[in-house]
């Protein structure tokens, strides 16, 4: 087995453990609000204080990552997550809990822009979207899992037993990420000769800052952040609240909630699918469409459905489209990512982290916003209006993307810079390692 392959397993890994600890305590969230007397407007605080202090980290360790290199970042950032996410099944009043996930969002900000940095050191770039495709799959498949081994364990241990065994889990991923991983494929044994000309990965880690000041002027990183902060908006649901929305908004039973696995395997199939299309895309139609089109038909496919969930006369029926929405949203996942590395290069880790913290913060905005108006309006279909507005906006911003575009180009020709679009099949074929000339 090729040892890009090793990497991109252990990456995959890392995100079912990820997810399994997101979800945890969405699945275990009826009960911890029923014992710690927790109201919906502030469970909603529970989930946002997590994704408020993850974003405010995500530049910072995203960046780090690019510098130093993520071996030693993502062993920091998992062990230091795995201790809050058993930390958490320790709290016994409202503020311990706020503060317990303040300091797991802290700890797990930067783990993605980091796999990003993986991803563009150790995957060849035709394949860069279908890793990407890999990775957010078994993030789900993660997600999928939580509903099904949390249930049974805190209807015979208490919700605080979950948490405990997944903080081990993580510490476990960390311990054999630092000894077994390289920054470089060049700095790890075994590797061979032919493996590092088809990576194309230079030898030794480039050590370099990312030049905010410039970066900022530059609309096309806003408009990826904002293409970030409109969907993840309706996928923080998905994380924080889809489980309390079941019991208390349809009528689930604690014991119906493992049909919520549904939701997260059709998320995964998305994921998977969306890395294959995307790679297919941008081979078939180029760069620029490729991504485009793919984006656009995600977000819409998934507007078009939460509002079908809104309108559905039963649960699950209402469960089905919220799963299909899931995956429309996370069929464009793997293509905005990949769009990171197409326009970030160099600085992905830290156009990545830049693009996560804008929606990670616009998801600590859907957790507290969708407790204040189920408890305004009194019922749980109302906080899904703004997603679908949100949603569609994102698949018009698909349409101004241009992933041909690096953003902070080391040299640019006068010439090119004059030109517009970068359009000269040397530059598409940097760019997407399989591209004709458009």
């Amino acid at each position: 087995m090729k040892y890009q392959h090793r990497v991109l397993g252990m990456l995959s890994l890392l995100a079912v453990i990820t997810y399994l600890d997101r979800v945890c305590i969405a699945v275990a969230g009826p009960r911890m609000q029923d014992e710690l007397h927790i109201s919906p407007e502030a469970w909603g605080w529970v989930t946002s204080v997590f994704f408020l202090s993850y974003s405010a980290f995500e530049i910072p360790t995203g960046a780090l990552g690019d510098r130093v290199g993520p071996r030693r970042v993502l062993t920091r950032i998992v062990a230091w997550w795995s201790a809050f996410t058993a930390l958490t099944g320790t709290v016994s009043n409202y503020y311990v809990l706020l503060l317990v996930r303040f300091c797991f969002g802290a700890g797990e900000a930067g783990a993605y822009p980091n796999a990003s940095a993986v991803i563009g050191r150790w995957i060849p770039i035709a394949k860069r979207t279908r890793a990407w495709g890999i990775v957010w799959m078994t993030s789900q498949v993660g997600a999928a899992l939580s509903p099904l081994l949390v249930v049974p364990i805190q209807v015979r241990y208490g919700w605080r037993a979950p948490f405990f065994v997944f903080g081990l889990l993580g510490v476990g991923w960390s311990l054999a990420w630092y000894v077994w991983f390289r920054d470089s494929p060049h700095e790890k044994d075994g590797v061979s000769a032919a493996e590092l000309r088809e990576i194309g990965s230079a030898p030794g880690l480039q050590r370099h800052g990312m030049p905010w000041a410039t970066a900022l002027r530059i609309p096309a990183l806003w408009r990826i952040a904002a293409i970030g902060v409109c969907y993840v908006y309706a996928l923080g649901f998905f994380q924080s609240w889809l489980q309390t929305y079941l019991v208390r908004g349809r009528g689930f039973t604690e014991a119906a909630l493992v049909l919520s696995s549904l939701t997260y395997a059709v998320g995964a199939t998305a994921n998977g699918l969306g890395g294959l299309a995307g790679d297919w895309m941008v081979k078939r139609h180029g760069l620029r469409n490729g991504r485009r089109w793919l984006g656009v038909a995600g977000l819409s496919a998934a507007a078009l459905l939460l509002t079908a969930a809104i309108l559905a006369p039963s649960g699950n029926l209402a469960l089905v489209f919220l799963s299909c929405a899931y995956g429309g949203i996370l069929f464009q996942q793997p293509s905005l990512c990949a769009l990171c590395l197409d326009v970030g290069r160099r600085n992905a880790g830290a156009v990545f982290g830049f693009m996560n913290t804008a929606a990670n913060a616009a998801s600590a905005l859907s957790a507290v916003v969708f407790g204040y108006l189920v408890g305004y309006f009194g019922n749980y279909n109302a906080p899904f209006l703004p997603m679908v507005a949100l949603l569609a906006l994102g698949a018009l911003l698909w349409l101004q993307v241009d992933p041909t575009r690096e953003l902070l180009p080391e040299e640019l020709p006068d010439e090119s810079v004059s030109a517009g679009p970068l359009r000269s099949s040397a530059v598409l074929q940097t760019t997407s390692g399989h591209m004709r000339s458009e």
